[in-house]
């Protein structure tokens, strides 16, 4: 074990939420939120907890909704699968989440992160759920907003116990902002922990708490434990889960709001005194720390990736119970850094790995990119990144748009599309700057173009330049214009709202406006930090 004192934080610079983690031996996993994204529920492989990859996909669809298809004018954006818990015990891994587009709550279990997982419904609606085994073999959910309820569940899962354990731990009513929610339950020494976030009663912050009772029906004393926003005003470091290391050193993987492109894994290590815990220094996140290295040499798999299209493999239709899979290409065939905005329609995208391409087929009418079936994304990267692609629109109708788009409520994006038989490239956007989300999905009479030219052929290459520096989260769209890259549309304002939740994300997309049966194709992928 190799110990080393380094500039960690922020430890991934991706839009990874709500993560809990876990250890296995000497292998840590960390799985978060992943909302409306399909394949979902992502888990991250570590063995320093401070550089991951992808570990799996825990499925690929879920309950294939008009809502989780983008069918019609349906979507669930904002929604999905998020605030998972995630488990090992006696030899099988398990995953708790609830998706808030059903109202439903989802337990998968396997025997390996890599799967086969077994999906079943637990009775009722737990928000932020945490499972707990506890040593006499009784099983626990933890959840709930302002008022965290502990219940009992049966021997298979399946539902609360009757007669079971059902009680209020801890509350927050009448926080004016965000009460207590998030939770992490842990038995620790013989004592049972419930870490928590909310925020301040004065002003929005977000701050970390933890609760430890000697039993499960006794009193819970505690309070806040780390009250840091790491210079960023006001945006507090909060909420996920602790894990102990081999040689018995703790840590803690919380996240912190680093606006337009999301929620980012912060590392902090944890201490304690008497039974509480200490989180960082004093109840700050430390500058520099040590941070322990089971496999110092291993190499790591990055999370975002160019893609030429060549690997791979043609998927099968969804499955309520995922196979396993390579983990490289873990994503209906794609290289695992790709998820869907939505659940797929394999039927429209062809695969011609010869040749380096993607080509996707129009099924349904949109009116604005939100809609759009089969986009492929890519998180974006703090503080800045750039991506690149090539479109082909000689298959294009008229009304088609293809191209390169930064995927959120206030989306902007650059495209070939086709009016009056020829081909144009256009950059559109629209102001997300008051989050607020329309409930058919679409925002047609807000989206604006900023710029179209003429072009006389029918193959483009566009990139995106991100910038996340605090307080800028800028887009600005470009297209090689045979002497070089050339700006298309004005500087776009990116935000992070709850229209969506989720971090802005590249996104490769075509859709149609008249008439369905266009089509484009995708090459050569290029993302840079």
């Amino acid at each position: 074990m190799r110990y080393e004192a380094k500039q960690i934080n922020p430890i991934i610079g991706l839009d990874y939420p709500d993560p809990d983690v876990i250890r296995v031996g000497d292998t840590y996993y960390l799985i978060s939120t992943t909302m409306h994204f399909m394949p979902g529920a992502e888990i991250l492989r570590s063995y320093d907890l401070v550089n991951w990859e992808h570990a799996s996909y825990v499925y690929d669809s879920l309950d294939h909704t008009p809502g989780q298809t983008l069918t019609g004018r349906d979507n669930i954006y904002g929604q999905g699968m998020w605030a998972a818990s995630l488990r090992w015990h006696k030899g099988n891994f398990y995953v708790c989440f609830v998706a808030n587009d059903t109202g439903k709550t989802y337990l998968y279990t396997a025997p390996s992160v890599e799967g086969p997982w077994k999906k079943q419904l637990i009775q009722g609606f737990y928000h932020d759920c945490s499972l707990l085994f506890d040593d006499d073999d009784r099983i626990y959910l933890a959840y709930g907003n302002r008022d965290i309820r502990l219940i009992q569940l049966k021997e298979d899962l399946s539902g609360p116990k009757e007669n079971g354990l059902n009680r209020i731990a801890v509350s927050d009513r009448g926080n004016p902002y965000l009460g207590y929610e998030g939770t992490h339950f842990y038995k620790i020494n013989g004592k049972y922990y419930l870490f928590l976030i909310h925020s301040l009663r004065e002003r929005w912050m977000r701050v970390e708490a933890c609760f430890v009772s000697d039993s499960l029906e006794g009193e819970f004393r505690g309070g806040d434990v780390l009250n840091d926003d790491r210079g960023r005003t006001g945006d507090g470091v909060a909420q996920g889960g602790i894990v102990d290391t081999p040689q018995g050193d703790w840590y803690a993987v919380l996240f912190q709001d680093y606006g337009a492109v999301g929620r980012i894994p912060i590392l902090l290590p944890v201490t304690w005194k008497g039974e509480m815990p200490v989180f960082g220094s004093e109840g700050k996140v430390p500058d520099e720390f040590k941070a322990a290295a089971a496999r110092p040499e291993y190499v790591y798999a990055p999370l975002t990736a160019d893609d030429d299209f060549m690997g791979g493999y043609d998927a099968v239709c969804c499955r309520d119970g995922r196979r396993t899979v390579d983990a490289a290409y873990d994503s209906f065939g794609f290289r695992s850094c790709w998820q869907f905005n939505h659940e797929p329609d394999l039927s429209l995208i062809e695969r011609d790995r010869r040749n380096g391409r993607v080509i996707v087929t129009t099924g349904k009418l949109c009116e604005s990119v939100l809609q759009a079936r089969n986009m492929l994304t890519q998180r974006m990267k703090f503080p800045r990144c750039s991506a690149e692609i090539t479109v082909d629109g000689s298959r294009l109708k008229e009304g088609d748009y293809a191209g390169l788009c930064t995927l959120s409520g206030g989306y902007g994006f650059a495209a070939l599309t086709k009016r009056g038989g020829r081909l144009w490239i256009v950059m559109r956007s629209r102001d997300g700057k008051d989050g607020s989300p329309d409930p058919q999905g679409s925002h047609p009479a807000k989206e604006k173009e900023q710029e179209a030219v003429l072009i006389e052929r029918s193959v483009a290459r566009f990139r995106a330049e991100a910038d996340f520096a605090e307080g800028k989260d800028e887009i600005q769209f470009f297209y090689e214009s045979g002497d070089g890259f050339r700006p298309v549309g004005t500087a776009h304002k990116l935000y992070f709202r709850l229209d969506h939740f989720t971090g802005c994300r590249f996104g490769l997309f075509v859709y149609a406006g008249l008439e369905t049966g266009g089509s484009a194709s995708f090459e050569d992928f290029r993302i840079k930090e």
